[in-house]
């Protein structure tokens, strides 16, 4: 493959663009307007190339019909508004609150359903996605030493925040433009890069890495990869450690489920566990241990954040939620209850239902890769993708942070799609623009 590569229609033209200036973006605190204004103008397009079919220019042709996992990213993001709805009507939050929620939804949960619409059903290349990412990473490269120098030198860690915090979202720092901050726990600076905050900075360098391993020019691949390691190193988060060795080597290692021999190894590894058993456990209660013990303020807060969501989520509001979060007290450090995590954290919001709407599309989703990961390669980087979305919900909120995972979710849609195709034949033959060069 030519180390170039270059968008061959429009729908390419608009990820590529919004991907690659993804730090100029960020400079001018627009981050968390471009991706909800991307995801609309994608599915809107993708819902347009849909209504015309053979009619639209060729270039633009869909790829074939929407497979049934996106059809159930749409179901599920359907249910997640009526919860919302029938939360509000429950505690009389009011009509101004109801508006402002569905709005957030707009932004946020409705994400997870139109970017996989348009990567199923408009002819985006999975190597735009590819080198756009890597072109985010030589940006993070460069920007690196002045990030760095910035708490030593005596710069501030709030550069500004830009007025189109005006707009409405989750809070400042999402319009915000960060040098660093600094850890309140042990006072030393970490990097967020372009997330709101460090933790979702170091699960973006594990997609970076994930994504720059797919790169076939090995230049590009280096970058890319030196750019998401040191996202997930400086910004000093646990979960993104975790995140780099299972989230790359995990979806590598699959294929060896249909290898007898691996099989074989297994079954002797099992049979020794008799005699390393219980040092093996040992071990891992102590890494267990010495893992929350390296940031135990945060551990401790985010456990009782978590106790209390459930425990108010089971007394006070089962099936649909509470509607929104609610203010927390000291004890959590001010933090809102139903925060800091999206299982949790959509049980105290939105109840059995919402979490129900997410867990369906999420395993399907999650089953697809697994399975086309063990059979070859297709299946790796939506697998790399969909474990680091699960990883993710176990410390943040995914909805709020749609906005800037939404290449993988491009991706989901695009793998989707070739799995449709791969399992129906009629449906490759019909489809214009089916092959991925083509594509």
């Amino acid at each position: 493959m030519s180390a170039e590569i270059a968008p061959r229609n429009l729908a390419e033209r608009m990820v590529w663009n919004a991907l690659r200036w993804t730090w100029p973006f960020y400079f001018v605190g627009a981050l968390y307007v471009v991706g909800p204004v991307l995801a609309w103008l994608l599915a809107g397009l993708a819902a347009l190339v849909l209504y015309l079919g053979p009619a639209i220019r060729a270039d633009l042709r869909a790829r074939g019909p929407v497979p049934p996992v996106v059809l159930a990213w749409f179901a599920g993001m359907a249910v997640m508004l009526v919860a919302l709805w029938v939360g509000h009507l429950d505690w009389g939050l009011g009509a101004k609150q109801t508006i402002k929620s569905s709005i957030g939804w707009a932004k946020g949960w409705a994400l997870l359903a139109l970017f996989p619409f348009a990567g199923a059903v408009l002819p985006i290349r999975r190597e735009i996605l590819v080198r756009g990412q890597c072109i985010v990473g030589l940006w993070t490269l460069c920007l690196l030493p002045v990030l760095f120098a910035a708490p030593y030198a005596g710069l501030p860690e709030r550069i500004f925040t830009s007025p189109l915090k005006a707009i409405g979202g989750p809070g400042p720092e999402y319009f915000s433009v960060f040098f660093f901050t600094w850890d309140p726990a042990s006072w030393t600076p970490r990097w967020q890069f372009y997330a709101p905050w460090s933790p979702f900075a170091a699960l973006l360098g594990v997609l970076q890495v994930c994504f720059a391993l797919e790169e076939r020019n090995v230049k590009w691949r280096s970058i890319g990869v030196a750019a998401g390691v040191a996202m997930i190193l400086l910004s000093k988060s646990r979960m993104g450690l975790v995140g780099l060795v299972a989230c790359t080597i995990g979806p590598r290692m699959m294929p060896l489920l249909l290898r007898g021999w691996a099989w074989q190894a297994l079954a002797g590894a099992t049979a020794s566990l008799a005699v390393v058993g219980t040092a093996l456990v040992q071990a891992i209660k102590d890494g267990i241990s010495a893992f929350k013990g390296a940031r135990a303020d945060s551990t401790r807060v985010r456990e009782t954040l978590q106790r209390i969501a459930g425990e108010r989520w089971e007394n006070e509001a089962f099936w649909f939620g509470h509607g929104t979060v609610h203010p927390g007290a000291h004890i959590v450090e001010y933090m809102p209850i139903g925060s800091h995590h999206t299982w949790w954290g959509l049980l105290f919001v939105k109840g059995l239902v919402g979490l129900l709407a997410l867990l369906v599309p999420l395993a399907w989703q999650t089953m697809l890769a697994l399975v086309d990961a063990a059979r070859g390669p297709r299946g790796r980087l939506p697998l790399s993708i969909m474990m680091t979305i699960v990883l993710l919900s176990f410390g943040e909120n995914l909805e709020i942070e749609a906005y800037l995972l939404w290449p993988g979710l491009v991706v989901l849609g695009i793998h989707a799609a070739e799995l449709l195709r791969a399992e129906n034949p009629a449906v490759a033959q019909s489809c214009v623009s089916c092959s991925p060069d083509a594509a």
